[in-house]
């Protein structure tokens, strides 16, 4: 994979949720790069967290969902490509910000005193209150009972009033005496932190000792912060001041002075901490918690000219959207109905997103969709532009979905387990119409599917998800042919293609972990018939198997037993071949 450019860059990604008062992790730490022009399958049980996973790059996340950690970084020259007019305005905001860039630059030299000053400052809180362990300890067991009791009522709710009267009142009783104890407990931590803050108060020695350094440290950073900027600050913050500009220049007026208010806010604050803002990660760091970081590279007499850091898990302007969804990252979803409108024709269908994402005329829009319309494999789409979907089989209304998401040409397709709703022989005929226009359109697939045998047929790397996590990743052969994790074995083992006569199918026992219960080791342990000690204490790392080979389990480890893959699957090598012609 060396000779193939990075994509998209996923780096310890996590996902939460908002559901019913409690805040529920969905996918955890995932790090996964994606290349131009693979074909890549996620694969696991229901509820393993894949569609989650590709909503989170697509943007589509239902509206209690959110990303909590990492970054999502989309590697597009032509969407990266910036361009802003260099106007008399501009040039008003580009020398407004550098001029107060300069001055903020004299707070670096005093950077070391002011993290002193912040150090001791810290120092007096945590003695006049409760130190972070303490909150952190104090804020868990009031967690611990607010979810106890959140479960409580929402078990009250599935009650039947007209026969489980008893059952509501006890619930009720319980919920009462819990939000009881709740208060006490949050009425007990706020009473050590009034007696920490009333002792600290009455320590003279202390507070005269604190006011001494606090004093001195002071006066030694006046002093430091009142010298001249070096010229490469002068020249840095120049750059800066363009960056700055680049980066909130699509964004209306309004919000625009708002965002360069903001930036301007974290870059002082940035220099005060003494940040590094030559670093490029430091840098970006600082920008993406106001907006993306548009790196500089020239400009003209009109014109600025430079490259976005695109990072999908902080995008704050929904407009942004409007150019990576459907013409950068396309979907096709398992129902095409889901995705059709049923009370407008296809053909406008298709033209609308064309017309939407490429500046051209109905005609030109026409012309296009009907070319796709050939592509996908709709006979005589002349004569078929104009029918509304429920004229369509469900086999051609797929092929029409596929349409529309090609229409803007996406870097990356995902495939939301496409086939699903199809009958066998128009399962085959729409993975191939995917293979096929991939060798065309040189896009990127990303299928996600619970079926093994689609994966052999479509992909050319695997990764394997569950309880929110991907817990083996390589190669389809690697995979295949030399799985190193126990829920791959257990997946490929239950395949109905490789059992044998008078056997019985293997089925993996329990069902995925609640995301309402705390995981505590390997997520697989409770369901793993070679579960080890340490599953169910720690997790496991990504251990290497190769160059593109990954596995999270303990069994990889150099001091774990050496334990065989289940005899069903040590030669599978033929099986696979006849089952699935890979």
């Amino acid at each position: 994979m060396e000779d193939r450019k990075v994509l998209l860059s996923v780096k310890n990604l996590s996902v939460k949720f908002r559901v019913r008062g409690r805040i529920l992790t969905a996918i955890r730490g995932i790090s996964l790069d994606i290349y131009e022009n693979e074909s890549i399958a996620i694969v696991g049980e229901s509820g393993s967290g894949k569609s989650v996973f590709t909503k989170t790059f697509a943007g589509m996340l239902d509206s209690n969902g959110f990303i909590s950690e990492g970054q999502l970084l989309f590697d597009d020259e032509e969407l990266a490509d910036t361009h802003v007019a260099l106007d008399a305005q501009a040039k008003r905001a580009i020398e407004d910000v550098r001029t107060k860039l300069n001055e903020y630059s004299k707070l670096e030299s005093g950077a070391a005193t002011y993290q002193k000053i912040f150090a001791l400052e810290e120092e007096k809180r945590v003695r006049s209150g409760l130190s972070p362990e303490e909150e952190a300890q104090a804020e868990a067991e009031v967690k611990e009972f607010v979810a106890k009791r959140t479960d409580l009522f929402n078990e009250k709710q599935t009650y039947d009033p007209s026969k489980e009267k008893e059952k509501i009142r006890q619930a009720a009783k319980q919920i009462k005496e819990m939000d009881a104890q709740i208060k006490e407990l949050q009425k007990r931590n706020e009473q050590r932190a009034k007696e920490k803050k009333a002792a600290a108060e009455h320590d003279s020695a202390y507070l005269k000792q604190y006011e001494a350094q606090m004093s001195a440290l002071k006066a030694q950073y006046e002093k430091e912060i009142k010298g001249e900027i070096s010229p490469e600050a002068v020249k840095r913050n120049e750059i800066l001041a363009k960056e700055v500009y680049l980066s909130v220049g699509r964004y209306s007026f309004r919000r625009r002075r708002k965002a360069i208010a903001e930036l301007l806010e974290a870059l002082k604050k940035a220099m005060q901490l003494g940040v590094d803002l030559s670093n490029e990660a430091e840098r970006n760091a600082v920008f993406d918690n106001v907006t993306f970081r548009v790196r500089y590279l020239d400009e003209t007499a009109d014109s600025l000219h430079g490259t976005c850091v695109i990072n999908l898990a902080n995008i704050k302007y929904p407009k942004d959207w409007e150019k990576i969804r459907g013409r950068r990252i396309a979907t096709v979803f398992q129902d095409p109905m889901t995705s059709l409108n049923p009370i407008i024709t296809i053909g406008k269908q298709i033209t609308s997103i064309i017309k939407k994402h490429q500046d051209c005329t109905d005609v030109e829009a026409r012309r296009r969709a009907l070319e796709l319309m050939h592509k996908v494999g709709i006979p005589n789409p002349e004569a078929r532009f104009d029918d509304y979907p429920f004229q369509y089989s469900g086999g051609m209304r797929q092929r029409i979905v596929i349409a529309i998401a090609l229409s803007c040409q996406p870097k990356i397709l995902i495939c939301d387990e496409p086939t699903t709703a199809l009958d066998v022989t128009i399962q085959a005929q729409i993975l191939r119409l995917i293979k096929d226009l991939q060798k065309e359109f040189n896009y990127t697939t990303v299928f996600i599917t619970h079926d093994l045998g689609v994966v052999a047929n479509i992909a050319e790397r695997v990764a394997v998800m569950y309880a929110g996590q991907i817990v083996e990743l390589g190669t389809v052969e690697e995979v295949f042919y030399d799985p190193r994790h126990p829920y791959t074995w257990a997946l490929l083992s239950s395949l109905p293609q490789l059992a044998e006569k008078n056997t019985t199918l293997y089925s993996i026992t329990g069902t995925p972990p609640s995301l309402y219960n705390n995981i505590v080791g390997d997520s697989f342990a409770p369901r793993n018939p070679y579960c080890l000690k340490i599953d169910t204490l720690l997790e496991p790392p990504m251990f290497k198997v190769s160059d593109t080979h990954y596995a999270k389990t303990w069994l990889l480890d150099e001091r774990s037993p050496k334990i065989e893959k289940p005899e069903g699957i040590r030669n599978i090598h033929e099986k696979l071949v006849n089952a699935f012609n890979i």
